[in-house]
């Protein structure tokens, strides 16, 4: 097993297991990281190779990476809609909202109708062991109506496409969940609280995996015996961090904390 990959592994097996813990306040975390949560010195990340870019000019944007690689953009946080994403402000807001589940697996077959707070109060870190399609999660389908007093307050990043329409897509899931490898078209990816870890494979660069298994069972049983030159880039996205994906990258999530986030496709 290579050095890095095991180091990575542990690293995350070491964040579920870690013993459940009082959030430090909604300035913080917002109150997500109430179960099974892990220091943060602990998870900080090994490996990241997604150029990190502040003060991104459009005209940088369009020539260097809107059709050719992935960039993490920093500086573009809107503090006060982070603030209506507290855990207490949007149980408070949508607790009683019956939303719609999806499975972790590649296609995302099955879906499931559940009270929010029910969801969010069942939070709880991923079992290493579990299928993607027993494996249930809050993304993307949302009910824009019922959830648009919050997205109306949402600063999207400043970088369209010609010939795009943005959409939002939010999410909220627990530590150790995430979606294994697929595509789409293009988009950015924020988050909100927690931490996301992204794996991303070129068009042309099919990844190895099940489209049954979670990300978690790819790390694990997968990602430590790649080549260097097998790897995907990879990085961690932070509290404040946006991803931008061009269209039709493979790309695989994982969610070190319990994370709240909000995407942008272009399409």
């Amino acid at each position: 097993m290579a050095r890095r990959g095991h180091s990575l592994l542990l690293l995350v097996l070491w964040t579920l297991t870690a013993p459940a813990r009082p959030g430090p306040g909604e300035e913080g975390d917002g109150g997500w990281q109430r179960r099974g949560a892990a220091p943060a010195a602990v998870a900080e990340e090994e490996r990241c190779t997604v150029e990190r870019r502040a003060d991104l000019s459009y005209a940088e944007f369009v020539q260097h990476y809107a059709f050719s690689r992935p960039v993490i953009l920093q500086g573009l946080t809107d503090n006060s809609f982070r603030a209506l994403c507290s855990r207490k402000r949007l149980l408070a807001s949508f607790g009683d909202n019956v939303i719609r589940l999806s499975t972790a697996n590649t296609y995302s077959y099955q879906k499931v109708d559940l009270l929010f707070q029910e969801y969010v109060e069942q939070l709880h870190p991923q079992d290493p062991t579990s299928l993607g399609n027993n494996t249930l999660y809050f993304f993307g389908d949302n009910n824009f109506t019922e959830w648009a007093s919050l997205f109306q307050h949402y600063i999207p990043p400043p970088f369209g496409l010609l010939g795009t329409t943005p959409a939002y897509s939010f999410g909220i899931a627990g530590t150790g969940s995430g979606v294994p490898f697929h595509w789409h078209g293009p988009g950015f990816s924020e988050v909100i609280y927690g931490r996301k870890r992204w794996f991303l494979y070129p068009p042309e660069k099919t990844p190895e995996f099940h489209p049954n298994k979670t990300t978690l069972a790819w790390l694990q049983d997968t990602y430590p015996a790649l080549t260097p030159s097998a790897r995907p880039l990879e990085c961690t996205i932070q509290a404040g961090e946006v991803l931008y994906f061009p269209d039709r990258w493979w790309h695989a999530t994982l969610n070190l904390d319990t994370s709240v986030f909000i995407s942008t496709f272009l399409s």
